[in-house]
């Protein structure tokens, strides 16, 4: 059964390496500072955020190397696909991320760029540490296993 969305919630983008590549720890909803056309870019769905990360700058969180791709009707008043975008978030939570990656050597790693009910732009960023090769080995083992369980347990051949 397919599951079910709520229609106001819309995902624009999705990080599925991430949790991969990362043990991914705490998660934190942060709003995003952008434009106009960079609104309606996500709108229509375009934006990759696999290759991006967050990271400090004068106490604040910037989101760097998300690719929002410009607004082909905004001609000349379109923004740059790949500037740094200013993560909306407390200070209380801003000062806990930089001690994290700064003390533990955390990473702060975008998991979803989406809408929520509002309409608001909302990012979901993590605070993860990256796994080691062995690490992704045994999480690979475990997600077939899972497979051919699921198979032995409907009673399908392999």
């Amino acid at each position: 059964m397919a599951k079910q969305e709520n229609p106001n919630f819309k995902i624009v983008a999705d990080n599925r390496k991430a949790r991969f590549h990362y043990t991914i720890g705490d998660t934190f909803e942060a709003g995003i500072a952008l434009t106009g056309t960079e609104v309606k870019s996500l709108r229509s769905g375009k934006a990759t955020i696999g290759e991006s990360y967050a990271g400090e700058h004068k106490g604040e969180i910037f989101l760097i190397n998300c690719n929002i791709p410009e607004y082909l009707q905004a001609n000349r008043f379109n923004h740059e696909p790949k500037r740094p975008r200013k993560l909306l978030l407390h200070k209380r939570q801003v000062n806990r991320l930089i001690g994290a990656v700064q003390r533990e050597g955390m990473t702060l790693v975008p998991l979803k760029l989406y809408f929520n009910e509002k309409g608001r732009a909302k990012l979901e960023l993590a605070l993860a540490k990256g796994k080691q090769l062995h690490d992704k080995r045994e999480t690979e083992k475990k997600r077939d296993w899972g497979r051919d369980k699921a198979r032995v347990m409907r009673g399908d051949k392999f």
